[in-house]
């Protein structure tokens, strides 16, 4: 069995460029939680992100996309999403083998790492009112900020069928 390649952001970048998607990127200090990077916002416009990397009790694993003040109810967000049972929080490992990244870099662009189509990506309905949404390219020193029906254009190009439904309270 051979290992699998993990993407990094400029793979992100290319494959942006290949399905001629327009973004822009912002590089800046390494942020590991929402209010890290508050003072970002002024020079980042657009809805800004939290990602939740959960699992349910058959061991299938889903990404929760919401707006970064948003708040989900772990307790009841099973029922809306799918899942088998009450969900928890998925671990490193298989945050690094599915999407290719390591907490406080979690992005719905981890798409690109997950060939095998093991998570579902839920993007949050009131996330996707923003016309443009900014996330992690892959890494947490960088910001993408991406018109929102291209983030689900690259979602659906990496094989996956995005989700967007209203997991927040």
């Amino acid at each position: 069995m051979t290992e699998k390649q993990i993407k990094t952001s400029d793979d992100v970048f290319g494959f942006l460029n290949t399905l001629g998607i327009a973004y822009q990127n912002h590089e800046h200090r390494p942020v590991f939680t929402v209010a890290e990077g508050e003072d970002l916002r002024e020079k980042i416009p657009g809805g800004h992100t939290k990602n939740l990397f959960i699992k349910d009790k058959k061991s299938r694993y889903f990404l929760l996309t919401v707006e970064e003040y948003a708040t989900v109810d772990l307790k009841t967000v099973h029922t809306l999403i799918g899942a088998s049972g009450r969900v928890s929080f998925g671990k490193p490992e298989p945050m690094m083998e599915y999407l290719g990244v390591v907490p406080g870099s979690v992005t719905a662009l981890g798409a690109i790492n997950d060939t095998d189509l093991q998570v579902t990506f839920i993007l949050d309905a009131g996330l996707m009112e923003n016309e443009t949404i900014n996330c992690h390219p892959l890494r947490n020193d960088a910001t993408i900020s991406i018109n929102r029906d291209d983030l689900l254009r690259f979602i659906k190009a990496t094989g996956h069928e995005p989700l967007v439904l209203k997991v927040t309270a």
